[in-house]
C-alpha cells in the first residue's frame, strides 16, 4: 500500500479555552483564547501559522466564530484557508487541514471548533425559538418530512434509530445507560467538565424522557467553549515541545444517501462507511487501538460508532458495553476518558480529539497506560468522520 497522504502531517499542538455551561463570552473571544494556547503548545508563534480551517464556517451560537474572524483577530498571513459544513462531520476541518499540509499549500494550519450554545443560544435569558416547529409546514428539503410533525430536534431522529436498534438486536436501556454512567465517572477527573456529580444506572433509568427511548442523560450538554489544534508538516515533529501526534489514517467516505432518514440501515447511518474507509488506509487493526474517543452527541450514536469501528459485531454493542467493564479506564477499550459530550460538554467532536491527543502524549487526566494508538470518531447521520492517531509521527 502506498503511504497515505495524511501521514505527511502531524498534530503539533492542542488547547482549549475556558469551558462552561454559560460563560457569556463571545465566540471569537473563546476562539482566540484556545488558538493562542494551541499555538504556544505547538512551540510556534502566530507568525508561523499560514493556514486556518474550521467547521461549520459561520457564526452564531452553533458556529461560534468564523475563520475570517480569527484571521483578523490574530492578524494572520495565510497561504490557505477552509471553512464549511458539507464535510465529513466536524472533523472535516481537520481532514482539510491535513490534506493542505500534505499538498504543500500550508505548513502550520490552525484548526478550531467553537460553540456558544450555552449563553449564546436557546439557554440565554429570553432565548429559544419558543415553539416545537409543528407549524412550519413550508419547510423544504428533507426537513419537510420532519419539522411539520414536531421533529425539529436531532433527538427525535436519533431516538428512532435507537428504537430500531433495540427492535432488531434486543438492545436495552440499561445497556445504553452504560455510556452515560461511564462518561460521568470519567468527567469527575476532568476539571473542565460541566457535570461531575456521581451517576448510577438507577439515576439514569429514573430521569425524565426527552424522546423515547432517549432520556435527559442520553443527550449531550450545551456549553460555551473552543478547542483548537495545530496541524503541521511531519518534518516539524522533532521540534514539538509536547510531542507530535501522527495521523495514521483518516475516514471520510459517504457511500450511501446523504440523508438523516433515508439510510439503507438506520442502525448504522454513515459511520460504517466512514470507519471502513479509515481501516482501508492503514495496516493497523482494531486490536491495535488503545483508546476510543467516540462521538456522544446522543448516547446511541456512540453505540453506532463502536459497531462501525469494529470493536464488536453488528448488533452486539449493547452487550459489549453492558455494565461498563469493557469501556472503563481499565477495560479493553477505554472510552471517552474525559467524560465525552454527555458530561464534559458539547464541543462537537473536538473535545474527543483533544482528549485523544492528551492520551497519546501521556498527559490525560485519566491516562491509559502505554497509549500508542487512538481512534476518534465524530458526527452522526450523514455527517461523520474519523481519525486514527498514533504517538509520534506515523
Amino acid at each position: 500500500m502506498a503511504e497515505p497522504l495524511e501521514r505527511r502531517a502531524i498534530i503539533s499542538g492542542t488547547a482549549q479555552s475556558d469551558i462552561g455551561r454559560r460563560l457569556y463570552r463571545t465566540g471569537i473571544d473563546l476562539t482566540v483564547e484556545a488558538a493562542l494556547r494551541a499555538v504556544t503548545d505547538a512551540g510556534l508563534t502566530t507568525a508561523d501559522i499560514d493556514g486556518v480551517s474550521t467547521y461549520p464556517g459561520f457564526g452564531g451560537s452553533f458556529g461560534g466564530a468564523m475563520g475570517a474572524e480569527l484571521h483578523e483577530a490574530l492578524r494572520l498571513s495565510l497561504n490557505w484557508r477552509s471553512a464549511g459544513v458539507e464535510t465529513a462531520g466536524p472533523l472535516g476541518a481537520v481532514h482539510n487541514a491535513v490534506l493542505a499540509v500534505a499538498a504543500g499549500l500550508a505548513r502550520h494550519v490552525l484548526v478550531f471548533r467553537t460553540v456558544v450554545e450555552g449563553s449564546g443560544g436557546p439557554l440565554r435569558p429570553g432565548g429559544g425559538s419558543g415553539g416545537s416547529g409543528g407549524g412550519m409546514a413550508g419547510s423544504a428539503g428533507p426537513f419537510q418530512f420532519m419539522i411539520p410533525y414536531g421533529a425539529a430536534s436531532a433527538a427525535c431522529w436519533v431516538a428512532c434509530y435507537a428504537r430500531r436498534h433495540m427492535h432488531d438486536y434486543g438492545t436495552t436501556r440499561t445497556q445504553l445507560g452504560a455510556i452515560a454512567v461511564n462518561g460521568r465517572a470519567n468527567a469527575a477527573a476532568n476539571p473542565k467538565a460541566i457535570y461531575t456529580d456521581p451517576m448510577t444506572i438507577d439515576d439514569y433509568l429514573a430521569v425524565r424522557m426527552v424522546s423515547d427511548p432517549l432520556c435527559l442523560y442520553d443527550c449531550d450538554v450545551p456549553c460555551d467553549g473552543s478547542t483548537a489544534v495545530v496541524v503541521s508538516h511531519r518534518d516539524y515533529a522533532p521540534d514539538t515541545p509536547a510531542g507530535a501526534v501522527g495521523i495514521n489514517a483518516m475516514g471520510t467516505a459517504i457511500r450511501g444517501r446523504p440523508s438523516w432518514d433515508q439510510f439503507d440501515d438506520l442502525t448504522s447511518m454513515m459511520m460504517r462507511h466512514t470507519a471502513a474507509s479509515m481501516w482501508e488506509r492503514t495496516e493497523l487493526t482494531v486490536a491495535d487501538v488503545d483508546t476510543a474517543q467516540l462521538y456522544d452527541g446522543f448516547s446511541w450514536l456512540t453505540l453506532a460508532w463502536i459497531e462501525a469501528m469494529g470493536f464488536c459485531g453488528k448488533g452486539e454493542s449493547g452487550a459489549f458495553i453492558e455494565g461498563g467493564t469493557n469501556i472503563g479506564p481499565d477495560g479493553p477499550m477505554p472510552l471517552n476518558t474525559s467524560g465525552g459530550q454527555l458530561s464534559a460538554g458539547r464541543l462537537h467532536g473536538f473535545g474527543h480529539l483533544h482528549e485523544a491527543v492528551m492520551q497519546l502524549r501521556g498527559t490525560a487526566n485519566i491516562q491509559v497506560p502505554g497509549c500508542e494508538v487512538a481512534a476518534v470518531g465524530a458526527g452522526g447521520g450523514p455527517e461523520t468522520g474519523c481519525l486514527l492517531l498514533t504517538r509520534g509521527a506515523s
